[in-house]
């Protein structure tokens, strides 16, 4: 088996240390089963996403929605800000509200911080009045006292992203288990079942971060000769994963793949600089990562890119917008399942080709839909307009 021995070039880890930020976190979400109602669209291409068929909040005509007549508050709190996958799930909410025609306000409160920061940035929600709040929390549990309190208060919770455990709150969310395992099987298989790998994961801690380790963990079982070289938390950060990326290199350690937990643009910079002989990479569905498979592939990369649409924060404000308008669903958690595209097969290619799109930010995830959820166009995400602006 070829092995990639990286070489100890002093300019070519100068050049990986001054790589900007690329690529955003790829997110996180629950443990769980899909719902019988969860929609497993994987991300579809920008071109063909527009939904065929709408949730019962999204069909309705704006200021009609069934049991309500709009005007809605909707607070949003997020930890994590100043990364592609945080700020496009940002836009889906703010254009998704916008497009509802139901929403007169949304608070958005983005911005990173810890959990306590967090716990305050939602009792102000609570304090401003909203009529529900979407949160994607710091931990499963870390802010259950205060978003108790905005259920008592009558205050509609949805998670996305990233579950919590109050049995009253309601989650839309991608299956990051099934993140972890479809793209560890992919990278195992294509190394022959066999090789030295670079585990590179998410944030220590987080609940997403545990969903695809579990997903690895499946996958490892069924590929014991599959060796981990070296593993490392990249906090979800792009400049932090490139220094790690860096280091790594310098070791001088060979290894044979590398699975990212999102950080995968300037993980292909790194090899790129360090003579550009390629180890194969899984990553993201980020769109600076897609045109790298695509244009590097003559190159020699291959690779595989896993489905983690952001729009699932647009997807919650359709969600709560439901049950604001008394339409509650049958069931709390909708997970959506993941899908995954190489370049290593041909119908893998096809995938790629429809879905990359050069308008879309590069540090973006592709999937700015969700599948018979979202109903705002390409053009209003990038604008990223709220309706009170």
């Amino acid at each position: 088996m070829h092995k990639f021995r990286p070489a100890r070039i002093l300019a070519a880890l100068i050049a990986v240390m001054m790589i900007a930020v690329a690529c955003g976190p790829a997110g996180t979400a629950s443990p769980g089963a899909p719902s019988p109602g969860a929609q497993s669209p994987g991300a579809q291409s920008p071109a063909a996403q527009s939904p065929a068929a709408q949730s019962p909040a999204a069909q309705s005509p704006a200021g009609e929605s069934p049991g309500g007549e709009g005007g809605w508050h909707i607070g949003v709190s997020n930890n994590i800000a100043g990364n592609g996958w945080r700020e496009e799930m940002i836009c889906s909410i703010r254009a998704q509200a916008l497009v509802s025609g139901e929403v007169d306000r949304l608070t958005v409160n983005h911005r990173t911080i810890d959990a306590a920061g967090q716990l305050e940035d939602i009792r102000n929600l609570i304090a401003a009045d909203v009529d529900a709040i979407i949160v994607n929390p710091a931990g499963p549990e870390a802010l259950n006292s205060a978003l108790q309190e905005a259920i008592d208060a009558g205050i509609v919770v949805v998670a996305v992203d990233q579950a919590i455990t109050l049995e009253d709150a309601y989650l839309l969310a991608n299956n990051q288990e099934e993140y972890g395992y479809l793209g560890a099987k992919w990278l195992f298989e294509n190394l022959g079942g066999e090789g030295d790998v670079v585990y590179m994961r998410g944030a220590a801690g987080a609940p997403a971060d545990d969903d695809r380790d579990r997903g690895w963990d499946r996958a490892l079982a069924e590929h014991p000769d599959i060796n981990v070289v070296h593993e490392v938390h990249t906090g979800w950060d792009p400049v932090q994963g490139a220094q790690q990326i860096s280091d790594f290199l310098a070791t001088g350690t060979s290894f044979d793949g590398i699975w990212t937990s999102g950080i995968d643009i300037p993980i292909v910079e790194a090899l790129t600089n360090a003579g550009g002989n390629y180890a194969p990479v899984v990553g993201s569905d980020n769109a600076g990562f897609v045109q790298q498979l695509i244009e590097l592939e003559d190159a020699g990369l291959t690779g595989a890119a896993v489905t983690n649409p952001a729009a699932v924060g647009g997807a919650g404000v359709v969600l709560a917008l439901q049950i604001l308008n008394g339409d509650e669903p049958a069931e709390r958690h909708v997970l959506i399942d993941p899908e995954i595209w190489d370049n290593t097969t041909d119908e893998g290619r096809a995938m790629l080709d429809e879905a990359n799109d050069p308008d879309i930010n590069p540090e973006w995830p592709l999937g700015i839909h969700v599948a018979d959820w979202t109903t705002y166009t390409k053009e209003e995400i990038i604008a990223c307009n709220s309706p009170n602006e």
